[in-house]
């Protein structure tokens, strides 16, 4: 039989390790030892150390894993923190002559370039009208304004990484970009903070002011506290245009309010009605669905309310009963959740088909406590098979009621007051008492009188107000109403205009025709649903910070004929003067007029926001060249609330979409998939995980909010058990790449601090591989332009092909906003194909002199395009490294990443070689069934020889370029192609690479096979233990079952390659032979 051709194998330095630069090379020796019996006792030793330190950590690595809890991580080991401590004044471009530090720091990398990129105008869109990649193209966005009260949360992080990354890929492809920064005034909430401030401080109420004073205290706090949210979108990297920045109650902006509530007035889509709206006795004002908070409760509940002393019961249905009138036996019980309205009971209700009532139809009933006559009515909207059929009607405090009272001509009586007390209409005996008060004394009296029935549990949905905590109220008030249903029938028509199709109603129409598409798609049902049952918007509020209402009452003036309150709407008092003057037929002068006191919703003035922070009503260049907005990016709790009332009023007042395009994320979720509560302890501050903070600090921060003594020992535990040790610094970059990680256009994003760690080794990964690059490019390199570089090497060509690939990727998934494929592959590249290959396999060729010309070209380009691929996800390590690159001789090359050309697939196409990728994921495939040999017979420091065998002819061929590279990565001396036929060594290793492909690893010399197959055996026992204890198990469910079928599968295949590796072992045992019988 033919003699194995190992003298044709290349000659090497075969202990070459795969990081010359880092370690030294540990020459293995060609000679044949004797069996055991010449290995000296401390080398011995030492072999038996390290073979047992793999074997555990092979057996980590094999040992069934229970789900880790969310939020789990390696144990952190603090970094030492690098600064920055270079003089650098704002705006100065930072120096980046200086060494890089040795280990990735995000406060040293994060330093001076923020302050600089906006100093030099490079968010600014006339800056990009310069760059010669200009496209002629605009993009333009605004941000979702955040509450100019608040900080910013995650989920505010989420979506100015999403939008962040958006903007800076279409500024670098080279398109005109604006992205408008603004906040928003935030009515309620502003005004809650400042008087609690005022109280804490002076001790006195905001009525104690004049509303002038007020206000002035209001802005003061404003522009005191107002720059935080700056300061935190700064700190994420967000590229706003901070020059076109909008506060919605700016001087401008308030003129677009005014002249907006005046056009949709004289359109007759505003009016001032009596009707139902969320009341929050506590604020004293009408609220917006938005605030309101549908708490479920199972069944008996106290809660704890402001301005009541003790708890308040919930969730416990009263009966009570209706005695009918002229029948003294006879009577209709009822169930209520509210007793407290009992006296503004005007009827009871059945359903018309109820057989146990059809004999009291037209019947009056005496009202329990009263004893006024009610009637006893039909209507079909009843249930009869919830309670005992009948219902109390109480049109003056529930919806519901209010539209059966209005059907059946039902007048209302307002027993609740605006501070929660009880009316005049109630009696002597209840005025003035608190609600959930005079509702104890209700029950009571009717218990006294005979007529209560019982009481049970019931489980109910309360309205609670989001920014009091106090049960909502349903009142009748006389307020502004928006007309929405009006609004999107006008709106419809002019889009058939536009589009063709049907004319029934703006939003679902603008949907339905394509001409505004929501993304994902999935959401396009609830925008349907929800516009189908629109209701009118009440616009009113009761406080004094916001908008005022251009509205005027006409004193002592009442319209013709109906004896209502006369109110004229005007942008100035002069012009509703005028206005009044003409509708009364009086003088102007003799007029007397009072500005409604109110102020508009808060969403009114963000609903404007695309257009009036254009300059609108104004026909400003930036309107004119900005508006419509390419695309709106908002979290999908606002699609109705916000977006919907922006298309709305958008369209009426523009006569143009605001956007054509939505794209809507998820809720950011903790990694334990609980959403973001104060109370809990997860809401995170993005600059805690950015720069790092200690629990200590945690636990100060949830003093100083809102939290009673309760939540807050619930919270500071959540934190204790969440956070032991703070939170590490991660660093922008690493947070802004985590989330956009997670695909947020579907299920909620469940984000744990861990995996933004994670993202931060990722930095220090792409940190460390810059440092080898420019090293490796050494003084004095001059970049090749990219059009004429031609890899030298099989493996050159390789990973330009895998970047030409990458970018291709990145292209394709910026074009569909699928930003986690961005991510995926930004992180394949530079992860596995860069470093764990290509830097890998090129490094002993770097150490070859003369140094060779091509790999540090191919590593240039890797570094440029990699940064540039980069950069929307991770600006600020993106401009730290690639500033730190030789430019490209005599190309016009950008002053800033930030407005550098992106890659595009054309530019790179010539760099593509998918065969070549192909061939090479086959070598990639041989590396590592290499090092699971080098695992199984724990060849630690070794380099044994290699050898190829196929069944095929010519199957070979596909490695012999890559031969040397497949050496170094499999950690293995020479690799040589055994013909076909011709028979391996004996005593090799082997292990298939396919059905046709051998893979033969030299053993002899360089294992102890005695002292190896103890060791295979004792690890055999315990996969065969793990085996047998898996075999016996009986999965509950089909997902467990699958995984038990897995884990099976590979426990079997393990276990096979352990006999495999123990029959080997005995062979070498039995034969041991000299290195001159090979």
């Amino acid at each position: 039989m033919p003699r194995s051709p190992l003298a044709s194998l290349p000659s090497r330095c075969w202990g070459l390790g795969p990081s010359q630069a880092l370690r030294r090379s540990h020459p293995l020796s060609t000679q044949s030892e004797p069996c055991r019996s010449s290995l000296s006792r401390r080398n011995h030793e030492a072999k038996q150390k390290r073979q047992r330190e793999k074997q555990m950590a092979l057996e980590a690595g094999i040992t069934p894993k229970g789900k880790a809890p969310a939020g789990s991580s390696k144990a952190w080991t603090p970094k030492e923190v690098v600064l920055y401590e270079v003089p650098t004044e704002p705006g100065e471009k930072k120096d980046v002559y200086r060494l890089l530090p040795p280990a990735y720091s995000p406060r040293y990398v994060e330093a001076a370039w923020y302050s600089w990129w906006v100093r030099e105008g490079f968010f600014k869109p006339e800056y990009q009208t310069r760059l010669p990649q200009a496209t002629g193209e605009t993009f333009s966005m605004c941000i979702p304004p955040p509450n100019v009260t608040g900080s910013l949360h995650i989920g505010h992080a989420l979506t100015v990484a999403i939008q962040d990354a958006l903007v800076r890929w279409h500024r670098m492809r080279g398109d005109q970009v604006l992205w408008i920064p603004g906040s928003d005034h935030a009515g309620i909430a502003t005004q809650a903070v400042v008087e609690k401030q005022l109280w804490k401080e002076r001790g006195m109420r905001r009525h104690e002011l004049s509303r002038e004073k007020f206000l002035r205290e209001v802005w003061k706090w404003k522009d005191e506290k107002g720059g935080e949210i700056s300061e935190q979108l700064q700190a994420l990297g967000a590229s706003l245009d901070w020059d076109r920045e909008c506060f919605t109650m700016d001087a401008g902006f308030s003129v677009a309010v005014t002249e907006a509530f005046v056009r949709l007035y004289e359109a007759g889509l505003l009016y001032r009605s009596q009707q139902l709206v969320n009341w929050s006795c506590t604020l004293r004002s009408a609220i917006s669905d938005i605030e309101v908070e549908s708490r479920p409760l199972p069944g008996h509940t106290e809660l704890q309310l402001p301005g009541c002393p003790t708890p308040v019961s919930f969730g416990l249905l009263v009966s009570v009963a209706f005695p009918v009138d002229g029948e003294p036996d006879a009577e209709v019980v009822v169930g209520t959740t509210r007793p407290e309205t009992l006296p503004g009971d005007v009827a009871v209700a059945v359903h018309p088909d109820d057989s146990r009532y059809t004999h009291l139809h037209g019947r009056q009933l005496r009202h329990p406590l009263t004893g006024q006559l009610l009637p006893l009515i039909t209507d079909s909207t009843v249930q009869p098979h919830v309670g005992t059929g009948a219902v109390k009607v109480t049109p003056a405090h529930s919806p519901a009621d209010a539209e059966l009272g209005a059907r059946h001509g039902l007048s209302p009586l307002s027993v609740i007051a605006e501070d929660g007390t009880m009316t005049s209409l109630c009696g002597d005996w209840l005025q003035g008492l608190h609600r959930f008060v005079a509702r104890e004394k209700i029950i009571s009296a009717l218990r006294e009188r005979g007529l209560f029935r019982g009481l049970q549990n019931h489980p109910m949905v309360l309205p609670i107000c989001s920014r009091s905590g106090d049960v909502i109220e349903y009142l009748l008030k006389s307020q502004w109403f928006v007309r929405c249903r009006e609004m999107g029938d006008r709106a419809a028509q002019m889009q058939v205009r536009c589009r063709k199709g049907s004319s029934n109603g703006l939003s679902v129409q603008a949907v339905e025709s394509g001409a505004l598409e929501l993304s994902p798609s999935f959401h396009q049902k609830n925008w349907q649903h929800w516009f189908s049952h629109i209701g009118d918007w009440c616009v009113s509020r009761q406080l004094w910070w916001g908008h005022r209402i251009p509205a005027y009452l006409v004193v002592e003036e009442h319209m013709k004929g109906d004896g209502e309150d006369c109110w004229v709407v005007g942008r100035t008092e002069t012009e509703a003067r005028k206005i009044a003057a003409e509708l009364t037929g009086r003088s102007e002068a003799e007029l007397t007029l009072q500005r409604d006191p109110d102020v508009l919703d808060t969403w009114f003035s963000s609903a404007l926001f695309p257009f009036a922070a254009l300059g609108w009503p104004q026909e400003t260049p930036d309107l004119a060249r900005f508006y419509p907005l390419s695309l709106l990016e908002t979290g999908s709790d606002l699609l109705l609330f916000w977006v919907g009332r922006m298309v709305m009023l958008g369209t009426q007042l523009t006569g143009q979409l605001p956007f054509t395009k939505v794209l809507l994320h998820s809720m950011v979720r903790d990694g334990q998939g609980r959403k973001m509560s104060k109370s809990l302890g997860n809401v995170l501050d993005p600059r805690d995980i950015i720069s790092g903070v200690e629990l200590q600090v945690l636990q100060e921060k949830l003093k100083d909010g809102n939290l009673d003594s309760t939540e807050l020992a619930i919270a500071a535990a959540a934190q204790r058990k969440d956070f032991p040790h703070g939170i590490p610094e991660c660093g922008t970059d690493a947070l802004r790449f985590a989330l956009c990680s997670h695909r947020a256009l579907g299920g909620d994003v469940h984000l744990s601090v861990s995996e933004v760690l994670s993202s931060r080794h990722f930095c220090n990964k792409i940190w460390n591989a810059l440092r080898f690059i420019l090293n490796a490019l050494g003084e004095g390199f001059v970049p090749q332009p990219a059009e004429e570089l031609s890899p030298s090497s099989p493996t050159d060509a390789w990973i330009l092909s895998r970047l030409a690939h990458t970018a291709q990727e990145c292209e394709r998934a910026f074009l569909a906003r699928e930003l986690p494929l961005i991510t995926h592959a930004l992180h394949h590249f530079w992860l596995h194909s860069l470093c764990d290959v290509y830097l890998e396999a090129v490094k002993p060729v770097l150490s070859h002199s003369p140094h060779p010309q091509g790999p540090p070209q191919v590593l240039f380009s890797c570094a440029d395009v990699g940064l540039r691929l980069l950069a929307p996800l991770m600006p600020f390590l993106a401009e730290e490294l690639w500033q730190r690159l030789p430019p490209r001789p005599g190309s016009n090359s950008a002053p800033s990443i930030s407005v550098a050309p992106y890659p595009t697939t054309h530019s790179l196409e010539h760099w593509r070689q998918p065969a070549l990728e192909q061939h090479f994921s086959q070598v990639q495939e041989a590396v590592q069934v290499l090092r699971a040999l080098r695992a199984t017979y724990q060849l630690t420091k070794a380099r044994p020889r290699v050898l190829l065998q196929s069944s095929e002819p010519g199957e070979l061929s596909l490695f012999k370029p890559f031969l040397e590279p497949l050496a170094t990565l499999g950690h293995c001396g020479a690799v040589g192609l055994l013909p076909p036929g011709v028979a391996a060594p004996s005593g090799w290793a082997q292990a298939p690479l396919s059905d046709t492909i051998q893979v033969y690893m030299e053993l002899q010399g360089l294992v102890d096979p005695q002292a190896h197959l103890a060791l295979l055996a004792a690890r055999r026992r315990k996969l065969q233990k793990q085996l047998d204890g898996l075999m016996a198990w009986t999965p509950s469910g089909g997902e467990e079952e699958t995984k038990r079928q897995q884990r099976l599968s590979s426990l079997q295949l393990e276990l096979s390659k352990l006999d495999k590796a123990a029959s080997h072992l005995r062979q070498l045992t039995d034969a041991c032979p000299s290195p001159k019988e090979l």
